[in-house]
């Protein structure tokens, strides 16, 4: 693996200078370059991730034992992302591919089959989620909801999925990933619980959004989505589809409507002027802003923000 051919590059000088000493002087080198081995570490795994919720969460399991791309730029919708040119080299020279899959990452098939690294590690990691149904598609077919993530015990899953692809990847380090699993393993049980909690006892369950990004979490809390858009996020209603969502809002009294960062608000602000509600914003976290990672804002942070605009909208 590569990271143990970079691991022996560096040790080989050291040792045959060693040999090529005697005496005191052979064993004092020796002993140097024997403490040189252990202290030295190898390089960080190069890890590639799909789109923000990935890189996150290779950020948190490996740690400073790695160094993540995000191969979405911030600001950037990615539905409908092409990975360029420098993405195709960086995936050629990366130790590990991440991506979410249940067709989120369009482009995974085509990409990975082109590509002459042979040791590339690749991780799905919505593998053992139970998907729902998403959209149908101008064949007929019915594809998955992608937005797995957005339900804690699912992010869990991803997590894992993660840190088994980088102990395989770099199993000198294994322990090290597993105990960052554990500790963020316990971070989605607390989000999970103050979602239960908070959403459980709430009168109204009835959500209006931009687009159905928002499945997973609604199904997990008991709660029921109704997007302006479908599941991809550049989707435009027609005038029958804005009348329905109009009649809902009204029937059900539903104070607000939520819009995204990166999504364009026009017509959710539409819906709004024509019922009287307010327009506010729920994060599908598909992607930060650079202010956002500035400010330090993560996965976890997002989504406790979530939930008050739920807690405030719902009540």
């Amino acid at each position: 693996m590569k990271k143990f051919k970079r691991f022996c590059y560096r040790i080989l000088p050291v040792a045959l200078c060693a040999a090529m000493l005697g005496g005191c002087g052979a064993s004092a080198a020796s002993s140097s370059a024997a403490e040189s081995t252990v202290s030295t570490d190898s390089a960080p795994l190069k890890v590639m991730a799909s789109f923000y919720p990935m890189y996150d969460f290779a950020q948190k399991i490996g740690g400073d034992k790695v160094t993540v791309t995000n191969m979405v730029p911030a600001g950037t919708e990615p539905h409908d992302w092409e990975p360029s040119t420098t993405d195709i080299t960086n995936l050629e020279d990366a130790d590990v591919f991440i991506y979410s899959g249940a067709g989120m990452e369009h482009w995974v098939d085509s990409v990975l089959g082109s590509l002459t690294n042979q040791d590339l590690d690749v991780v799905q990691a919505s593998d053992g989620i139970t998907l729902r149904e998403g959209y149908e598609d101008e064949d007929g077919d019915v594809g998955a909801d992608p937005h797995v993530w957005l339900a804690p015990a699912n992010a869990k899953i991803e997590m894992k999925n993660i840190t088994d692809v980088l102990c395989s990847a770099d199993p000198a380090n294994a322990e090290y990933y597993r105990q960052n699993y554990e500790q963020w393993a316990l971070e989605c049980d607390r989000l999970d619980t103050e979602f239960t909690e908070a959403l459980s006892a709430l009168p109204n369950k009835n959500i209006v959004v931009s687009h159905e990004a928002f499945g997973y979490l609604c199904d997990a809390y008991g709660l029921n989505q109704v997007g302006i858009e479908g599941i991809e996020a550049d989707s435009e209603p027609d005038p029958a589809r804005m009348a329905e969502i109009e009649d809902f809002v009204k029937a059900n009294n539903v104070k607000v409507i939520f819009s995204e960062e990166l999504v364009s608000p026009k017509v959710a602000q539409t819906i709004a002027d024509a019922t009287g509600a307010q327009m506010q914003e729920l994060n599908p976290l598909e992607g930060l802003t650079d202010d956002q990672i500035a400010d330090g804002q993560d996965y976890f942070t997002v989504m406790r923000q979530n939930l008050e605009e739920l807690k405030n909208a719902l009540q």
